[in-house]
């Protein structure tokens, strides 16, 4: 005690970091330790869950394993109706969680009636729309179907889609094209153009891409990943390596396959100037690898994330197809000049698979240049990544951060680290304008609603 009124006080501060920031500016010794409550506190919950702990960790170690020792691969392409299992002539898939027709926010129902007219079931947006309320399409989440789809996410049934093979488990996956940017079908566009580019990807892009594809016998996508993240990607908002990294593999097999020198340009030119074309391989191969975690009883990792521009969904590995959903959030993001927030619309895509993969934004350490697309400063987004540590399971084996020693990136979310210490899942993300058509009016960098987290929490535990 004598020495503690003699000496200079050594604090140690909880919590609120104004308290810490107060100290430091009077040049007090002072220690700031991050603590927040955790987002539930239920003592019947707690009591259950630690007699439960056990067997929980060894869930969830079986199923970080099997993510982790996927070996996602491009195998091929075909047309949705031939290779997505349980497609229908009338069935259009979307992104997100389940939503009806009514729900649909904007972008997601311009994409709907994009798609009809593109598919011939309809010959403008008049006929698209009273097709829609007829009752006779049906509507379903691509997770549910082994896909996924960047922003609304849309699959109609003469879609072409890429076939992504996880090696290790035998399991596939499946995704549509990029189209690239400006005015496209995921962002709720309809207009001729649109229809007119998306039949040229099916005429031209996807029968030149198929055969080159089955030449390569097979692209392995983690390794070009690996190779990515080391020359500054993340893989959902920069692709620019990615991309690359594909064209170089992929071009010398359309050269030898494609019988028409134009076709050979023509493809060769729209994946180089469209820097996101890589995205929704990204994507698959994400998909192909959760879903190897999925179906392991007492695991509460995440092996989904989505949002469908009106809700934000979560799957857990342990509780089956069960969505925990709640309202999705309209990002605070850099916006383009015109645009402010209020034009945006909340937030949308599956693409989010990407951070529940360990990758996007929880990779960004290794995209310092990505600030200046989502906004912000370099060491923004090696803190992100940092942060996510606390909430996962695992360090990726193959996937590794060059800044941080090469580490490897957090992955496998566990919701109960969510719930416990009150840090959300953080997701780079494109911004969709709320009105179909319009495209992109920004980027940034949000955190995931903590409704769902709390709701797959709280029946987790109860189904133990």
């Amino acid at each position: 005690m004598n020495n503690l009124l003699k000496d200079k006080p050594q604090i140690i501060n909880i919590g609120i970091a104004d308290f810490y920031r107060d100290l430091k500016l009077n040049h007090a010794s002072a220690l700031h330790v991050e603590w927040r409550p955790p987002l539930v506190n239920d003592t019947e919950l707690q009591k259950k869950l630690f007699l439960n702990i056990d067997k929980i960790k060894a869930a969830n170690k079986v199923a970080i394993t099997k993510i982790l020792a996927a070996r996602p691969t491009l195998i091929g392409m075909d047309l949705a109706i031939n290779v997505i299992p349980k497609m229908e002539k009338n069935l259009i898939l979307h992104a997100g969680p389940p939503v009806t027709w009514e729900r649909m926010c904007g972008p997601m129902k311009g994409a709907v009636l994009g798609a009809l007219i593109y598919e011939g079931m309809a010959k403008n947006i008049e006929e698209a729309q009273k097709l829609v309320v007829s009752g006779k399409i049906k509507f379903a989440p691509c997770h549910e179907h082994c896909c996924v789809g960047p922003m609304a996410g849309i699959i109609s049934p003469s879609m072409p889609v890429f076939i992504i093979e996880n090696f290790e488990h035998k399991n596939k996956s499946f995704a549509t094209m990029n189209e690239g940017l400006g005015k496209v079908l995921r962002y709720g566009a309809y207009d001729t153009p649109v229809i007119e580019r998306l039949r040229w990807m099916k005429d031209v892009l996807y029968p030149v891409l198929k055969d080159a594809i089955q030449a390569s016998g097979g692209i392995d996508l983690k390794s070009i990943i690996a190779q990515a993240l080391h020359m500054g990607d993340e893989v959902h908002n920069r692709n620019r390596a990615g991309t690359s990294l594909f064209y170089r593999q992929i071009t010398p097999f359309i050269l030898q396959t494609c019988k028409s020198n134009q076709n050979a340009i023509d493809v060769l030119n729209f994946i180089n100037g469209n820097d996101h074309f890589f995205l929704n391989l990204s994507m698959a191969q994400a998909k192909a690898s959760l879903d190897a975690g999925k179906g392991v009883k007492y695991s509460s990792l995440l092996v989904v994330m989505a949002r469908n521009g009106t809700d934000f969904g979560i799957q857990l590995s342990g509780t089956g197809n069960t969505w925990f959903v709640g309202k999705a959030l309209v990002p605070d993001a850099l916006y383009f000049p015109g645009f402010t927030k209020a034009d945006a619309n909340p937030d949308i895509g599956d693409s989010a698979i990407t951070e529940t993969a360990g990758l996007g934004g929880f990779a960004m350490a290794a995209s310092p240049a990505i600030v200046q697309f989502v906004g912000g400063k370099s060491e923004d987004a090696t803190n992100f990544t940092l942060k996510m540590y606390e909430i996962t399971e695992s360090e990726n084996n193959i996937y590794q951060i060059p800044y941080l020693n090469f580490r490897g990136t957090p992955t496998g979310i566990d919701v109960l680290k969510v719930v416990e210490k009150n840090i959300l899942p953080v997701i780079n993300t494109g911004v969709a304008h709320k009105n179909p058509g319009i495209g992109q009016v920004g980027a940034g960098v949000l955190s995931a609603p903590v409704e769902p987290f709390i709701n797959a929490y709280q029946e987790f535990i109860k189904s133990l």
